[in-house]
């Protein structure tokens, strides 16, 4: 999957990949995942998520294992990164036409600050035959922006009828009901608002072994606030995962079909 998103940003026009990992695994990754792999289309920079990257004045509490979350593997990137860029998940498949739809989108942002976007997808694209998953719905205005992210769990599809179980009500959702894949677009500025939130949050959640310092809670923090605004951009690619592991054969099967209807080479890097 790493592949095929690398392939679509580069076709879309993105110049540079920044990978968050960690030192533990630092020499396997890099062995496979390099800027010869890619065929020297696109720059490569390595970025390391640990523990015990905290703000000044904060100690790792004994016994955390769990990380940090995802908002703070993008601050992670702060200083290789300077122009707007694009976040996603490692081992969600997106989409060529989503890519190209956020990297238009982010070539209007240069030079700007508070003004980001995120790619949302139809919910009926993101669902699994396998059971529920989780996802962030959201709220849009007239003019396409986002007013708000509520993750709902245990959402699948019933008697053709999508549906959320969340408190033990059965909710529905419309098929084209937005929901974010954590494909988002942000300018640098956002690196400085996260490492502010990050404190606040850490004091009051420091002690709490298993919180987590998500990207929707940066977002809906900052539009609540009236800081920053975020474009929904809208998309019909569909979304391919592993929620579960009997998914797997029916992600490799629509990337076959991909491949045989020319959408992608067989050989993406020859």
């Amino acid at each position: 999957i790493i592949d095929y998103s690398v392939y679509d940003a580069v076709r879309a026009g993105f110049g540079k990949v920044v990978f968050v990992i960690r030192h533990s695994f630092e020499a396997e990754f890099k062995e496979v995942f390099n800027a010869e792999r890619f065929g020297g289309k696109i720059a490569v920079e390595y970025v390391f998520q640990e523990l015990d990257n905290l703000p000044e004045g904060f100690t790792l509490p004994e016994g955390r294992v769990k990380p940090w979350g995802t908002n703070h593997a993008v601050m992670m990137a702060a200083k290789v990164i300077n122009e707007p860029f694009a976040v996603i998940n490692a081992d969600d498949f997106y989409g060529r036409q989503a890519y190209a739809t956020m990297c238009d989108y982010l070539t209007t942002l240069v030079d700007s600050r508070q003004r980001y976007c995120m790619v949302g997808y139809q919910v009926s694209k993101t669902l699994s035959e396998n059971g529920t998953v989780s996802r962030g719905v959201c709220s849009v205005d007239g003019e396409g922006n986002l007013t708000g992210m509520v993750e709902r769990t245990q959402i699948e599809r019933v008697d053709g009828t999508i549906l959320y179980h969340d408190g033990g009500a059965d909710e529905p959702l419309a098929e084209d009901t937005p929901v974010s894949m954590n494909l988002f677009g942000f300018t640098p500025d956002y690196f400085d608002y996260s490492e502010a939130y990050f404190r606040e949050f850490l004091k009051a959640n420091i002690e709490n072994l298993k919180s987590e310092f998500f990207i929707p809670l940066m977002v809906n923090k900052l539009i609540g606030d009236g800081t920053a605004t975020m474009r929904v951009l809208r998309t019909t690619s569909e979304w391919f995962g592993v929620t579960y592991k009997e998914d797997k054969p029916q992600l490799m099967a629509n990337i076959e079909r991909l491949i045989s209807e020319g959408v992608y080479p067989r050989n993406l890097w020859a």
